[in-house]
Parts: structure tokens; C-alpha cells; sequence
């Protein structure tokens, strides 16, 4: 199973997985750090591991601070939905990712013909959990994973798994040490596979004998399309259509909740243009922002995306940047706010208009991180606006941002 915190979206979303508490063998968070490293070392040799790649990666491990500091924020506050899919589909990103698939085009192509999955649909996976490649993390997993499992507290048998399924990878060929950098939670490569998945489900789609996730954009195509195949995806069938539901809709809703689309007609949903739903299978109903907002019927394609992440709000952002990549239109219903959220560039601006005010929050590069939120703090106290942090429309116009 992946990772939510991995490159862009772990800036939104922090989920925990279930703790595993089998195993033959697990440190005690508080124990030393130094013994747990050479106990872990003698565990990694003795599940057969080189003893080479076992010193190269643990010889020189230390406790890493931000590790484990991430390992244990929440949110600060959740996020609203628009300011999500504001940030993660926005035109930057389509017009990113339509170059990227012309690129690919046949690799994309190829994928698509040979695990059955919509190749707009492995693109937008691709976008969202690395920005095509361009953010795919910088931490060092064997330093970051061992800290999770000496110093972190908990699930220790499940980090000491990612662990040593890492140094297989490097064991086995597929890769070289120096290339297992990625999340914190040991998410890596280009589409952002956990270690354990990788070992399970990538494969060599460049054919060159090895399977290389990171650098090989083929091998991240085709195991993203493998995964998606293996989750249940549905060869030609949807994955979401964006509808409206009556005014004071009270009737079901989730993405469990599914019923044919006969079904949802006689509930008075409709295509968001006001035509009438058509076509077979089975869908539930996602009203994110209320009923006020835009509304998506979901089908089993789209549990197949979700599985990736666990996440509905980043399912719809995958659904949706795929949906945009194939050409079709922005959401025909707007969020139900007098203050959307902002784009990537728009962030960005932001951050220099609050740079040019004085602010301190370093360099701006379009991330909003605690700093900057302190920021936007101060600035909407000073306009009379609540004290939220949130980057949104009204705090970037009174900034003077167009």
C-alpha cells in the first residue's frame, strides 16, 4: 500500500496506516541508537542481505530530527477542498503534463494497451506525486526508516520491513543506493511507490533488466499502471463524471453508497451541464463541498485510484488532472466560497508580495509552510480579516496580488 506523505501531497494530507505488531523482531523506541542500528544491521545480514550493502547504508546512520518531526505533525488546519484541487490541477500542471504525455507518448501508450488502465490517468498519477519528477523528496530512506524504527515509538516492525525491502532493491540490482531518497515515510521514485509495493508490483517496462522507479520514467509509467490493474481497474469503464443534485439533496451519498445510473436519475442528479446521466454501471456519490458545490459520481475505476492514496479528496485531484489532460473542461460548478484558493503561481506571487513587505519566510518557491501562514496571519489581522494562515483569494488581493 502508498503513502499519503509523499512530495506534493504531503503537504495536505498526514494519514497513519494500521500498526503491525507481528514480527520476530522490533527495538525499543527508547532504546540506543547506536545498538539498535547494529541490532538492525545483524537482522538486515541475517534476512539475507549483503553485508556490503547493509554497511554502506547503516554504517554512518544517525537520528534524523526532521524525521521524526514529521512523523508525529498533524495538519494545522484542514484544508479546504478548493484550496486542494486549486493547487494540485491547475493550468501549470495540465499544460506540464500534456507536454509530458506528448513526450511519452508511446511509453504512455504502451501501458495503457498492456495493463488496460487510461494513460491520462497514469500521466495525472504521475503529476500529482512528483510534479512529473520534478519533486519526488530528500531523505535519505535507510537514514529515515531506521530512525523510524529506533527512535520513532511505534509501527517499528512495519518501518524495519520498508527498510530492508529498500536494500533488497539495492541488493538485487534494480538499484543503487545512492538513489533512495524520497519522503520521509520511505515513498521514492517517480510515482512515489513504499518499498515493499515496489518489490511487489514494479516492473522492468524499458527492458533493460532492471527496474528502476526512479530513474527510468518507463518503469514508473508501466508500475503505476500495473498497480492500478492489480487494484481492481476496469479496462473502458469511467472513473468520475461531474454532476449537480437537486437543491436540498438529502439522498445518499460516499463512495461506497454505489447504485446504477438509472438510479441516480431518478434522483434528480444530472451531468454538470444540465443533461441528463447516461451509460451503465455502478457509482457513489461525492458532494465534498456540500450540495451547493460541485458533486461527482464515482465509479470503480475511481476506487482503484483511491487505493493508491486512501484519500477521496486526492482520488478526485487524480481524477480530475486526468480528465483535464484528456482535454476536457474545469469544473462547470464553482466552490461554494467567496475566497478560493490559489494556484501554484499565484502562490508564488504570494509569497513575493509578502517578501516585498518585509516578511522574512525565506525564499519563495510556492509552498506554504508554517513560516508563511505566520505571515498571512499578520497580514489579515492588520486588513480585519479572522487570523486563519490560509493562502486564499482575499488575503492576495489585499497583498495587491491580481
Amino acid at each position: 500500500m502508498l503513502r499519503i506523505d509523499r512530495s506534493v501531497v504531503r503537504q495536505w494530507l498526514i494519514a497513519a496506516a494500521a500498526t503491525s505488531v507481528a514480527g520476530v523482531w522490533a527495538a525499543p523506541a527508547q532504546a540506543n541508537f547506536p545498538a539498535c542500528i547494529a541490532n538492525l544491521k545483524s537482522a538486515a545480514i541475517n534476512a539475507g542481505i549483503s553485508r556490503a550493502v547493509v554497511s554502506q547504508a547503516l554504517d554512518i546512520a544517525a537520528p534524523d530530527e526532521k524525521v521524526l518531526r514529521l512523523s508525529k505533525v498533524q495538519p494545522e488546519f484542514k484544508t479546504p477542498i478548493w484550496d486542494y484541487l486549486g493547487f494540485l490541477v491547475d493550468e501549470q500542471r495540465v499544460a506540464d503534463g500534456q507536454a509530458q504525455m506528448r513526450r511519452y507518448d508511446s511509453v504512455l501508450r504502451a501501458a495503457e494497451r498492456q495493463f488496460g488502465v487510461d494513460r491520462h490517468v497514469i500521466a495525472a498519477v504521475w503529476g500529482v506525486e512528483t510534479d512529473f519528477g520534478r519533486e519526488a523528496g530528500d531523505n535519505f530512506l535507510p537514514h529515515a526508516l531506521a530512525t523510524l524504527v529506533c527512535e520513532g515509538g511505534r509501527r517499528q516492525d512495519f518501518w524495519r520491513g520498508e527498510l530492508f525491502a529498500a536494500l533488497k532493491l539495492v541488493d538485487r540490482g534494480d538499484l543503487q543506493l545512492n538513489k533512495l531518497y524520497g519522503s520521509w515515510a520511505g515513498a521514492f521514485g517517480q510515482t512515489q511507490f513504499i518499498p515493499t509495493t515496489y518489490q511487489r508490483l514494479a516492473v522492468d517496462f524499458d527492458g533493460d533488466g532492471r527496474r528502476d522507479l526512479v530513474s527510468s520514467v518507463p518503469d514508473a509509467l508501466g508500475s503505476t499502471a500495473n498497480y492500478l490493474k492489480r487494484a481492481g481497474w476496469k479496462t473502458g469503464e469511467p472513473w468520475l463524471v461531474e454532476v449537480k443534485v437537486p437543491a436540498g439533496y438529502k439522498g445518499p451519498t460516499g463512495r461506497r453508497n454505489k447504485a446504477g445510473i438509472a438510479e441516480w436519475s431518478s434522483r434528480g442528479v444530472v451531468r454538470a451541464d444540465g443533461r441528463p446521466l447516461s451509460g451503465a454501471g455502478q457509482a457513489g456519490l461525492l458532494l465534498p463541498a456540500g450540495v451547493n458545490g460541485p458533486g461527482f459520481l464515482v465509479f470503480r475505476n475511481f476506487d482503484a485510484i483511491y487505493s493508491y492514496n486512501q484519500a477521496e479528496s486526492y482520488a478526485l485531484a487524480i481524477s480530475h488532472l486526468a480528465d483535464r489532460l484528456a482535454g476536457y473542461p474545469p469544473l462547470r460548478t464553482p466552490w461554494p466560497t467567496d475566497d478560493p484558493g490559489l494556484t501554484r503561481a499565484q502562490r508564488l506571487e504570494l509569497q513575493k508580495l509578502l517578501l516585498a513587505r518585509g516578511y522574512n519566510i525565506g525564499t519563495a518557491d510556492g509552498k506554504i509552510g508554517p513560516v508563511t501562514r505566520d505571515a498571512i496571519k499578520d497580514v489579515e489581522r492588520q486588513v480585519g480579516m479572522p487570523e486563519t494562515g490560509r493562502a486564499g483569494t482575499k488575503v492576495y488581493r489585499a497583498l495587491g496580488g491580481r
